[in-house]
């Protein structure tokens, strides 16, 4: 064993942690709470955290423990963290733009290699302030391109994946990469111009087999499928979740209601699609996205009424020219006539619960992890307040804080 020189003795009695970030325990005052299962606003209350946690929330005016560093809310009001059920963020820069929109908790949808764990690890380390992650590693698709290079085990991959073999080895590999979660296709994308979304890429054989290999490491599966057909097969294999779900009939939403599948509508990315600069461009992808739309609002519509449960997700990568977010998501969903509560309810509550955390974040109450955000206005009365986050708390650690506005 070599002796450590003097100077890496001396960097390592500076950080003992190893770069692990100091938590405090936090008190914030004169907040309005919204812990994201009543539909009420607790006024003027106090949040005291510790160890990450919420430890209670309790009346204003009570005397705060010296122990504890004093966040002052201003009278704002502050709900649980947004989820992200359906991102495609794979650099530090992009889990630090979705923290600082309000997002504690993402879910991966496939990253060009295994970026989202290496995230999930710092974050949970405490390493970086920056959302929980449950990654999905890479994308399972009948033609993986560059990310078979993702791993030197999917290389035998490189001219498709779609044997039986095939689609339990890509899972495998992507569970012993730390994948929490597997992300595969029941139909073409709506991204590029030369793919019909319709078009059924895995049968329901196909997709059971990836649904059943995930199912002995106890994984579940989100599938990709804006057609009917790829979505129905989706769901007769077992899907967790159908994603997108553009085109889907009510035969399979009942269906979906009768299994407890939730529905992903990333409604939010049809919009971005009907628009020129943003996340994808071109004539033909516009006039897609403006054919969509209105077919997308009456599956949420009609998913809704049947009770199939609903999770926001912005399918974005969160780059710095995205305006992609879940809490756009929440607005359309009021305007598609969900109440402030239900709509807030798909990206905390049920987002929580469809990614199986539902016991530990999701929800302001004693116990669960300190995820939360500060918004200006009172977001049962006003969904726009999602999209302008004043403090936000991941695992009770300070992401963005901007308020005082004023200086003394």
């Amino acid at each position: 064993m070599k002796k450590l020189t003097p100077l890496l003795f001396l960097l390592i009695y500076v950080c003992p942690a190893n770069g692990q970030m100091a938590r405090k325990d936090l008190a914030l005052i004169h907040v309005n709470v919204f812990n994201g299962v009543d539909n009420t606003i607790t006024q003027d209350a106090v949040i005291l955290i510790k160890n990450g946690k919420i430890e209670r929330i309790g009346r204003g005016g009570e005397v705060i423990p010296k122990s504890y560093e004093v966040v002052d809310c201003m009278g704002n009001y502050a709900m649980p963290g947004m989820i992200d059920v359906h991102t495609h963020v794979e650099s530090l820069d992009e889990a630090k733009r979705a923290l600082q929109s309000g997002v504690t908790t993402i879910r991966t949808a496939g990253v060009g290699a295994y970026q989202d764990v290496s995230i999930k690890e710092l974050t949970l380390s405490g390493r970086i302030a920056g959302p929980d992650v449950i990654p999905a590693g890479v994308f399972v698709t009948p033609n993986l391109g560059e990310t078979v290079l993702a791993d030197p085990r999917l290389g035998n991959l490189i001219t498709g994946v779609n044997t039986d073999e095939e689609l339990r080895q890509i899972v495998n590999v992507n569970l012993d990469r730390g994948a929490l979660v597997i992300k595969t296709r029941g139909t073409e994308r709506a991204g590029l111009p030369d793919t019909d979304p319709r078009q059924q890429s895995y049968t329901q054989h196909q997709l059971k087999v990836i649904v059943d290999e995930a199912a002995k490491r106890n994984i579940s599966v989100m599938v990709h499928a804006h057609g009917d057909e790829g979505g129905r097969a989706a769901v007769l294999a077992g899907a967790r979740s159908i994603e997108h779900g553009t085109f889907l009939s009510d035969q399979t939403l009942q269906l979906m209601k009768e299994k407890g599948v939730y529905l992903v509508p990333t409604f939010i990315t049809l919009e971005d699609l009907s628009k020129p600069n943003g996340d994808y461009g071109g004539a033909v992808l516009e006039m897609r996205g403006r054919f969509m739309m209105p077919l997308g609002e009456k599956v949420i519509k009609k998913a809704q009424a049947l009770g199939v449960k609903i999770a926001t997700g912005a399918d974005t990568n969160y780059d710095n020219k995205s305006t992609s977010r879940v809490s756009m998501e929440c607005e359309h969903y009021v305007r598609l006539g969900m109440s402030n509560f239900q709509a807030i309810q798909c990206t905390t509550t049920t987002a929580a619960d469809l990614l199986g955390v539902g016991s530990k974040t999701g929800r302001l109450l004693p116990g669960f992890e300190a995820d939360l955000v500060v918004l200006p206005a009172n977001p049962l009365e006003d969904i726009r307040s999602l999209q302008d986050a004043l403090i936000v708390i991941s695992n009770g650690y300070i992401g963005l804080k901007r308020l005082p506005f004023g200086k003394e």
